[in-house]
C-alpha cells in the first residue's frame, strides 16, 4: 500500500502503531523501517511514543516526524523537551478528542482538556503543526468536523492536519479551503469512496 501511494504522487505517509498506542511502547517499528528504506516517502509516526529512548529509535528507523499524544498528558516536561531537542518541525502534536474532549491511550480515555483549548495551549508552547482526529467520525465515512476545524484555525496560527470522517474528495477540498494544512485519509481509500487516481489528480 505504501508503495502504491508513492506511485500515485502521494508524498507524506501518516503511520501509527496501534498496538503500541495501547501498550504504551511501540511494537512494530519494523514496519516502520521496512516502508522507510522501500520508498521515499515522508513519515510520520505515531503510537506507543513515551520515551526519550521510543522517539530516537522512530527517528533512527526512517520516520522524519513522530506524532506525540497521549505523552503530552502524562509527561507534559518530557515533550517539551523533545520539542526543543529536536525542532517544532519534527514533532507533531496529536490532539484526537471525542465529544470536544481530548482522548488519550489509543482513544480508551477521556482526558479533561477541551480540544481548542489544548491546541491553543501548546501552539503557545511552541507547537507548529498538529493532528486532529474526531473518533466519532473514525472510518465512519460520514465526513470530516468542519465546523471544529474552523473553529481551531479561528484561534490557532497552526499546521492543522484534519483526520476523521474524510469519505470523498469534496471533503478535502473543503477543508483545503477553510484553512487545513493536510488531511488524513485511510479508510476512504480502502473502501474505494477516494480513489488512488484522484489524489494523484490533486497532489
Amino acid at each position: 500500500f505504501a508503495k502504491s501511494f508513492e506511485d500515485n504522487g502521494i508524498q507524506y505517509l501518516h503511520l501509527v502503531d496501534l498496538d503500541g498506542a495501547k501498550t504504551g511502547s511501540i511494537k512494530n517499528l519494523n514496519i516502520l523501517e521496512q516502508i522507510a528504506n522501500q520508498t521515499n516517502l515522508t513519515i510520520d509516526f505515531g503510537g506507543g511514543i513515551q520515551s526519550d529512548t521510543d522517539i530516537q529509535s522512530a527517528f533512527d528507523a526512517g520516520a522524519f516526524q513522530i506524532t506525540a499524544g497521549s505523552v503530552v498528558i502524562k509527561d507534559e516536561g518530557l515533550f517539551l523537551s523533545w520539542l526543543k531537542r529536536y525542532g517544532a518541525h519534527t514533532i507533531i502534536l496529536g490532539a484526537d478528542f471525542k465529544d470536544g474532549q481530548i482522548a488519550t491511550d489509543g482513544w480508551v480515555s477521556l482526558s479533561d482538556y477541551g480540544v481548542v483549548d489544548f491546541i491553543q495551549k501548546y501552539a503557545q508552547l511552541g507547537v507548529t503543526s498538529v493532528i486532529s482526529t474526531d473518533i466519532s467520525k473514525d472510518g465512519m465515512l460520514q465526513g470530516p468536523s468542519f465546523e471544529l476545524y474552523t473553529s481551531i484555525l479561528k484561534t490557532n496560527s497552526i499546521n492543522l492536519i484534519a483526520s476523521g470522517g474524510i469519505t470523498k474528495i469534496e471533503d478535502l477540498l473543503q477543508l483545503k479551503h477553510i484553512g487545513c494544512a493536510g488531511a488524513i485519509i485511510g479508510k476512504a481509500i480502502y473502501e474505494g469512496t477516494i480513489t488512488l487516481k484522484e489524489l494523484s489528480t490533486l497532489c
